[in-house]
């Protein structure tokens, strides 16, 4: 019962700062590449940050490049984004995921390479 639980999200003006968290449990957390993933209303959903199994690649899409940043904690078994300079076009639904990483010479960051998935958590960035 593999199961990723997520948390932080609310609600902030432009320009503040928001942390997600998402614990991993029912996985061998090392084994698996981690991404966080938003959806807006109207929109499809995207890869936002993902980060390989060893922590040592990272990917990020252009639109969150130096503001948000990805990162795993092994001993806790979780993943976090931390979000600075919040903007209103990053208002989402946000998904943490997972998917079993077999190469270390590159990280998936698209919605179908990823197996596993939260129940996600609402970011809001007011006007």
């Amino acid at each position: 019962q593999v199961q990723l639980l997520e948390s932080g999200g609310g609600s902030v003006p432009p320009g503040g700062s928001l942390r997600l968290s998402c614990t991993a449990s029912g996985l061998t957390f090392d084994d698996y590449a981690m991404g966080w993933f938003r959806q807006a209303p109207g929109k499809e959903r995207e890869g936002v940050a993902c980060i390989s199994r060893s922590g040592g690649l990272t990917y990020y899409t252009s639109s969150v490049k130096g503001r948000f940043t990805i990162s795993r904690d092994s001993a806790k078994n979780t993943l976090y984004l931390q979000m600075n300079s919040l903007k209103p076009e990053d208002t989402a639904m946000y998904y943490c995921a997972a998917y079993r990483q077999l190469s270390l010479l590159s990280v998936q960051c698209g919605v179908g390479d990823y197996k596993y998935w939260g129940q996600g958590t609402q970011v809001t960035v007011s006007s």
